[in-house]
């Protein structure tokens, strides 16, 4: 639970953190700011891997969050460090694959329950399996790819915002239902 002198933080987490959880991290700081929220929730982002460590996020991400004017000039990409699974109180899945790794990273059952799809936030999402959740890598692919997975995190914002602003008021999860479900399917 977060204490009213620290701010609720956030993680986005995909393989390189060069392309969907800088493009997430960026997405969601601009949608809290827009809510009133700067300041009191912190938001970051992180790679599964050392892979892109040091370097700046993709181009083509850079080009799509621009569109929007979010500048992504000082993001480095970093790799994922265990500690932030206590650091951290919502922890946002990419991927599959991502979900998976960190849970089985995760040491204990209280980070367990902060990691979540990014897209089960997603109203258009709900009831699906997590295996149906995911954002492809549009490292692969061109601009079209990047478009697509802005329109996806997109779409998730808004179930994320409300999150953030129920867990900080100390409701429930405000889908536990999908957080049970994701928790299940994965398991």
């Amino acid at each position: 639970m977060n204490s009213t002198s620290s701010p609720y933080r956030v993680i986005a987490v995909c393989t390189g953190n060069i392309c969907r959880s800088p493009m997430a991290e960026l997405m969601l700081t601009a949608a809290l700011e827009r809510e009133g929220l700067d300041g009191l929730v912190t938001v970051d982002s992180a790679g599964t891997t050392g892979y892109e460590a040091g370097r700046p996020i993709d181009p083509r991400a850079a080009r799509r969050l621009a569109a929007a004017q979010l500048v992504s000039d000082r993001h480095v990409a970093r790799e994922w460090v265990r500690e932030w699974f206590q650091e951290r109180d919502l922890i946002l899945a990419l991927d599959i694959d991502h979900y998976a790794w960190l849970s089985e990273a995760a040491p204990d059952q209280e980070s367990l329950y902060k990691i979540r799809m990014l897209r089960s936030f997603d109203p258009a999402m709900a009831g699906l399996d997590s295996l149906d959740q995911g954002i492809e890598d549009p490292w692969y692919g061109g601009h079209a790819d990047f478009d697509a997975v802005w329109h996806q995190i997109h779409a998730a914002l808004p179930g994320i915002v409300d999150h953030i602003k129920s867990a900080m008021l100390g409701e429930p999860a405000t889908s536990a239902a999908g957080l049970l479900k994701t928790v299940r399917s994965t398991a």
